[in-house]
């Protein structure tokens, strides 16, 4: 059966890559490419997709790259396990292609089958209610091994136009909300119902996870955000006979004050608060609201802060990968951007503080809609280099992992050790 074909690019494919790199599983290298360029799906592929076993596309605190809510297979799975956070892109951006031959979902470039894929099974409380009568997807998503909760779709930094750059999270809420009645905040008797809910499937979950645009309000800056993380993580602690439990908040990079608040008054686990960008300057050019309120050295003096709280090894910083290169003031040579931004990332590692990437999407919906991600060579370098760190100052990163998350290339490489 013929496949799609796929404009060829210039620089190196996957194949070469993989050739390049024999240290780095083929596997994880495919993953990130397919996150750099996205994914689009044939009829036959589409055909198979059967809503009562697979999962479909739920709400993200993020948009995707065709801008649309189409229901659409949630995500992808390979063959050892690990899964890939898919972007459903347009055909005219040279995405891969997801096929169905010989009976088989398959990725295809260029015309050339590289995989064999499945698409993400359905939890069983995807079809269920909460007793206030929202549909339980709405308030708890699913990784194949983790939960996510995205409390409120809302960020004050973009309550003056001081969002970061990369970011679309307003502008998607605005869409699920109306497409599709979103609740603009979820309630914490909805969360707990359906994390109890969640939990009657044994040994699927590994861990949970809380994210949402940040709040700036409160007698200190901050304090209603956090406030609302410690009701919705008490609610999530009722499901739980041990006070803590398997968890992450991802998060604003709050004071010691709040920090504390949050540790000793919940089952928190692990904190991560989002640098974004391992460059002062850019930092404060792309995330001019996280630099107006905190500031980027004041961020990573919170970060190590909060390791004196938390403990080594369960607090980390994510980064965007790749923006640093963004036009019209970021690096202009990749061979630059990764030294400075691994310079960076040894910092915060020697001082106990994981450093994670995701591959940037350029989102329809950000300031930087029309600009262009780095090569696969770049994605492939940074992932081994924030690795070589974590294993060089022996830090962990099972909250974060390729079963927990599976969006970040760097800690894909965990389960080589």
């Amino acid at each position: 059966m013929p496949v799609t074909l796929r404009k060829q690019t210039e620089e190196p494919g996957f194949k070469e890559i993989t050739r390049q790199y024999p240290d780095v599983p083929p596997l994880v290298i495919l993953k990130i490419d397919v996150q750099r360029r996205g994914v689009c799906y044939t009829h036959r592929a589409i055909s198979v997709m059967d809503d009562s076993i697979h999962q479909l596309r739920s709400p993200y605190i993020f948009g995707s790259r065709d801008a649309q809510l189409k229901p659409l297979p949630e995500s992808l799975l390979l063959r050892d396990g690990t899964s890939i956070i898919v972007d459903p892109t347009p055909v005219e951006k040279n995405p891969y292609t997801v096929d169905l031959v010989d009976d088989k979902l398959v990725l295809v470039d260029n015309g050339e089958i590289l995989e064999e894929v499945e698409y993400w099974p359905k939890p069983d409380y995807y079809n269920k209610k909460t007793s206030s009568g929202i549909l339980m997807s709405y308030i708890v998503s699913a990784r194949p091994q983790r939960l996510n909760i995205f409390q409120s779709g809302f960020c004050h930094f973009w309550k003056n136009d001081r969002g970061c750059l990369y970011c679309d999270i307003v502008t998607h809420f605005k869409q699920q909300r109306d497409e599709l009645g979103i609740p603009a905040k979820l309630s914490a008797g909805d969360v707990s119902e359906t994390i109890q809910e969640a939990l009657k499937e044994p040994g699927r979950y590994t861990g949970i996870c809380l994210t949402a645009g940040s709040d700036t309000r409160g007698k200190e800056s901050f304090d209603e955000e956090v406030a609302f993380y410690i009701e919705i993580l008490q609610a999530i602690g009722e499901n739980f006979t041990t006070k803590k439990f398997p968890s992450q908040l991802i998060a604003t990079a709050f004071n010691e004050k709040q920090l504390a608040r949050l540790y000793e008054e919940t089952g928190l686990l692990s904190y991560t608060a989002d640098l974004e960008v391992l460059n002062e300057d850019l930092f404060n050019w792309i995330c001019p609201g996280k630099a107006e309120w905190i500031g980027y050295q004041e961020w990573k003096k919170r970060l190590l802060k909060a390791v004196e709280i938390f403990g080594r090894g369960h607090v980390s910083t994510g980064i965007v990968g790749g923006v640093e290169l963004a036009k019209p003031r970021g690096f202009t040579n990749e061979n630059d951007a990764l030294k400075s931004t691994l310079d960076e990332a040894e910092y915060l590692i020697s001082h106990g503080v994981n450093t994670v990437y995701i591959v940037w999407v350029p989102k329809p919906g950000s300031y930087f809609r029309d600009q262009q991600n780095p090569s696969l060579t770049y994605y492939v370098r940074l992932a081994k280099g924030i690795h070589d760190l974590r294993v060089k100052y022996g830090l962990l990163i099972d909250y974060d992992d390729y079963r927990r998350c599976g969006n970040h290339p760097d800690t894909d490489l965990s389960r080589v050790l």
